[in-house]
């Protein structure tokens, strides 16, 4: 509620900031949906640490799982802190063309 709230008010203010796709408050949103408040809340957390000038950039998708090792009594390990979660690479044959 409070990051649909963010989304309509002050995010249209200052415009596109992230350096994500999807945008830091669509995957908290998407995070805490996925995984709950608070393992969602610290990859929320950890994914807009990431966002800055120094930070990483691209495709990060919202993990499918929670990583090993992640417990309530320690909420860090529920975050990425470094590197994004993008599709893997793949390049195909390329065929001709004929001419």
């Amino acid at each position: 509620m409070a990051i649909r709230g963010y989304q309509l008010s002050l995010s249209g203010l200052v415009g596109r900031q992230c350096r994500h796709l999807p945008s830091c408050s669509e995957y908290t949103d998407e995070a805490i949906q996925r995984h709950g408040f608070w393992p969602g809340g610290w990859m929320g957390l950890a994914r807009i640490c990431r966002c800055g000038p120094f930070g990483t950039h691209g495709i990060d998708w919202v993990p499918e799982t929670l990583p090993d090792g992640s417990a309530w009594y320690k909420p860090w390990a529920y975050g990425r802190w470094r590197g994004v979660n993008a599709p893997p690479i793949t390049c195909e044959a390329v065929e001709p063309d004929g001419d």
